[in-house]
C-alpha cells in the first residue's frame, strides 16, 4: 500500500453544509450512499491532518459494519470514524482492482479473522496490514477491474433506474393519497371529462370526487374513509429461535429475516435473507412463514426499514408484518408507511432505542381510498414496482457472477480474454 489513512479517533464536529462526511452507515454494497453529515470546510485541514483521501481511493469500514467496501470520486470529502482509506502503490497495486480485492470472499474472510470485539467486530490497522492480498501483473490487474467493472456498471445502471421508477412511485402516492391533487384539480376544474392530467389517464376522471370534507385526519375527498392500519392489513411480529438449538438453524431452508437483512438495500424488494430456519426453527415463530408480497417494517433500532418479501419470510422480533387484507394492495401499504414515518415514530417509545409495538401500531389511522381507487393506484404503480424487482433480481445475478469471476481470474483458471467473450456474448 501507498497510503493507510485512518481516522478511529474522536468524532469531528458537524455542520449543516460543507464537506462531505464519509461515515460507515453510508458505505454499502460497494458504493458511497449520498452523505447527509458535513464538516465545516474551515475545519477540514485540522481534521484531515492524518492524511487527504485522493480520487480513487478505496475506502473500507473497520466495524459496525466490518468489511464494507467503495471507491471515492472525485468530490473532496473527510472521513469519519470506522472507515479507513487505502491507496495501491504506484507501479504495483491498482486502485480499481484493489476495490474489487478488498471485496473478494479471501480478503473479507482474512478481515474477520484478524478482528476482535465480541459484539461489534472491528479491526485495527496493525492487523489491516497483515492481510494478504494476491496481485497479478498490473496489466492483468486492470483488465481484470475492466471486466468487473462493466458488471458493476450494469448493476449501477439497474440501481439508478430503479431509483428513478421509485421516486415515481411515491410521487404518485403522495398526489393521489396526501396531497388529493385529482380531487383539487377537478375541484379548480383544471380537469374535465376525457381529458388527462400529468400523470394521470383521462379514464381515471369518474373514480375521484370533486370536493373535500371534514374528517379526524383534515379534509378527505368525499366518499373516502379513515380507517386503522389494522383495518388494512393483519399486523404481526416475530421472535428468534434459540440460536444455541443446531436444529432450529443447521440446514435451514425456510427465509428468517432480520432488520439487518433490509439495512443494506437500496430498493424496498427482499430478494433472500443472511440466515435460515429449518421447519423447527419455524415452529418457534407463533406468525410462521409469512407469505410472499408481505411489506415488512423494522420496529426498533431503527424504525422504517421498509421492504415487500418476494419470497416467503419469517421474521424476527424487530418487525411489523403487514399482510393486505382483502381488496387492499401492499403497494399503498408500502408507499402509505413511507410517507407517514413521522406519524409511526410518534407512536413509538424506549429508553435504550425507540420501539414500536404492535399493540401501538394497529390503531395508526390511515386515509383510505375507495376500493375502485385502491385498484387503480395498484394497476398504475405495480408495472414500476415489477421492473424495480426485475432489476433486482437481474443485479443479483450479476454481483454472483462478478463475485464467482474474481478468484478465477486472479488465479488464472479463466483467462482474461475468456472472461471478455463471455461478458459480449450476454451483451454486457
Amino acid at each position: 500500500m501507498e497510503a493507510i489513512i485512518d481516522y478511529r479517533g474522536k468524532t469531528p464536529k458537524k455542520a449543516s453544509s460543507g464537506i462531505p462526511l464519509i461515515t460507515a452507515k453510508v458505505v454499502k454494497g460497494g458504493r458511497i450512499e449520498t452523505p447527509d453529515e458535513f464538516i465545516a470546510v474551515d475545519d477540514y485541514d485540522a481534521w484531515m491532518r492524518r492524511g487527504l483521501p485522493k480520487a480513487g481511493d478505496i475506502v473500507m469500514t473497520t466495524e459496525a459494519p466490518l468489511g464494507e467496501v467503495a471507491q471515492l470520486g472525485t468530490e473532496r470529502v473527510a472521513l469519519a470514524q470506522r472507515i479507513i482509506a487505502l491507496r495501491g502503490k504506484k507501479g504495483l497495486l491498482d486502485n480499481d482492482f484493489l476495490k474489487f480485492l478488498m471485496q473478494s470472499e479471501d480478503v473479507q474472510k482474512q478481515l474477520r479473522a484478524r478482528a476482535t470485539g465480541t459484539t461489534v467486530l472491528g479491526i485495527k490497522q496493525t492487523e489491516l496490514r497483515k492481510v494478504f492480498l494476491t496481485l497479478p501483473p498490473l496489466p492483468e490487474q486492470r483488465a481484470i477491474a475492466h471486466i468487473l467493472g462493466t458488471l458493476d456498471d450494469k448493476i449501477e445502471l439497474n440501481r439508478r433506474m430503479s431509483e428513478t421508477l421509485e421516486t415515481m412511485a411515491r410521487a404518485l402516492f403522495k398526489s393521489w393519497f396526501v396531497d388529493f391533487d385529482p380531487v383539487r384539480a377537478k375541484m379548480e376544474g383544471r380537469w374535465q371529462r376525457g381529458q388527462s392530467l400529468p400523470g394521470l389517464p383521462a379514464h381515471l376522471y369518474d373514480l375521484f370526487p370533486d370536493r373535500l370534507v371534514d374528517s379526524e385526519l383534515g379534509e378527505i375527498p368525499e366518499g373516502w374513509g379513515v380507517k386503522s392500519i389494522g383495518d388494512l392489513a393483519e399486523v404481526v411480529g416475530g421472535s428468534t429461535p434459540k440460536t444455541e438449538c443446531a436444529e432450529f438453524w443447521d440446514g435451514g431452508t425456510h427465509h428468517w429475516v432480520t432488520p439487518k437483512d433490509l439495512s443494506g438495500l437500496s430498493m424496498p424488494v427482499l430478494l433472500d435473507t443472511e440466515r435460515k430456519i429449518t421447519d423447527a426453527g419455524l415452529a418457534q415463530i407463533s406468525s410462521g412463514l409469512l407469505p410472499r408480497g408481505t411489506v415488512l417494517l423494522s420496529s426498533r433500532a431503527p424504525i422504517g426499514y421498509l421492504a415487500i418479501a418476494e419470497v416467503p419470510v419469517a421474521v424476527n422480533q424487530g418487525f411489523i408484518a403487514m399482510k393486505p387484507r382483502q381488496g387492499v394492495s401492499n403497494l399503498f401499504l408500502l408507499r402509505w408507511a413511507r410517507a407517514a414515518h413521522d406519524e409511526i415514530l410518534s407512536h413509538a417509545n424506549g429508553s435504550t432505542f425507540l420501539e414500536i409495538s404492535k399493540a401501538s401500531f394497529r390503531p395508526i389511522r390511515v386515509v383510505t381510498p375507495p376500493t375502485p381507487i385502491m385498484d387503480a393506484f395498484d394497476q398504475f404503480s405495480r408495472p414500476m414496482y415489477g421492473k424495480v424487482v426485475e432489476n433486482a433480481l437481474e443485479s443479483r445475478t450479476l454481483a454472483a457472477l462478478r463475485d464467482a469471476l474474481l478468484p478465477k481470474l486472479i488465479s488464472g483458471e479463466i483467462r482474461v480474454k475468456d472472461a471478455e467473450r463471455f461478458l459480449q456474448e450476454r451483451g454486457l
